[in-house]
């Protein structure tokens, strides 16, 4: 999850990569749209993972493979 945050400061380097997408992504290259994945990738698992966890299919499914 950290990996998503990183680098911290002055902001997060996904909150950045969001609002430029937000603004319309002008200037935005190939490597721009690989990063903002490579950030967002652990945070959309993570959510997921507490999402399947909260409704108790988590368990379930880990159980049964």
């Amino acid at each position: 999850m950290l990996l998503a945050l990183a680098p911290f400061f002055p902001e997060p380097h996904l909150f950045g990569k969001v609002r430029w997408i937000l603004g319309g992504a002008k200037g935005m290259q190939a490597m721009d749209w690989f990063d903002f994945f490579f950030h967002g990738i652990p945070a959309v698992l993570f959510i997921r993972i507490v999402i399947l966890k909260a409704l108790g299919k988590y368990a379930k499914t880990a159980a049964n493979q």
